[in-house]
């Protein structure tokens, strides 16, 4: 008598699920790209944000100036004020030797090639060195010209810092 050697075999078996853990390695480099992708766009972002800083700061400070101003009316206290923003401004955006040592005509030669298209030396912005010898009620000049001087110099240096 022979026997059914299918009957020897056994019941049929489904194989162990799939483990989640560890990825395959195909997966660690898909992983690996979107970190670098990701740090790169948190790193770009955060260096937009900063040049995007330096001209809403500029502004948030020109526009403060300009209400102190208009509240207690000190024109001398304003421009020098005004002329300490502009170095501040000067001496983030370019080398500290070649801004610092600056006074009178040549910080306003400066402030020219920088973005005042001469403005500063034979126009408006001439009143930043004069005002401090002069008597008080003698300075005389328009604020909204020198702010609007001043606006332009912040823009050309955004510019510069590749702000759009």
């Amino acid at each position: 008598m022979t026997t059914d050697p299918l009957a020897e075999l056994r019941d049929w078996h489904l194989p162990d699920p799939v483990s989640w853990w560890p990825p395959a390695p195909g997966w660690w480099i898909v992983a690996a790209g979107v970190l670098i992708a990701l740090a790169l766009v948190v790193h770009l972002w955060l260096r937009r944000r900063g040049r995007i800083s330096f001209r809403r700061a500029a502004r948030r400070e020109l526009e403060r100036l300009g209400r102190k101003l208009a509240t207690d009316g000190d024109r001398r206290r304003y421009l020098a004020e005004l002329s300490r923003l502009l170095r501040r401004l000067a001496l983030a955006r370019y080398p500290r030797d070649q801004v610092a040592g600056l006074t009178g005509d040549d910080w306003l030669t400066f402030l020219d090639a920088t973005g005042g298209a001469g403005d500063f030396s034979d126009g408006v912005g001439r009143v930043l060195i004069e005002s401090a010898y002069r008597p008080a009620d003698q300075i005389d000049f328009d604020p909204e010209r020198i702010a609007t001087l001043v606006v332009q110099w912040i823009e050309f240096n955004a510019t510069l810092r590749g702000e759009r």
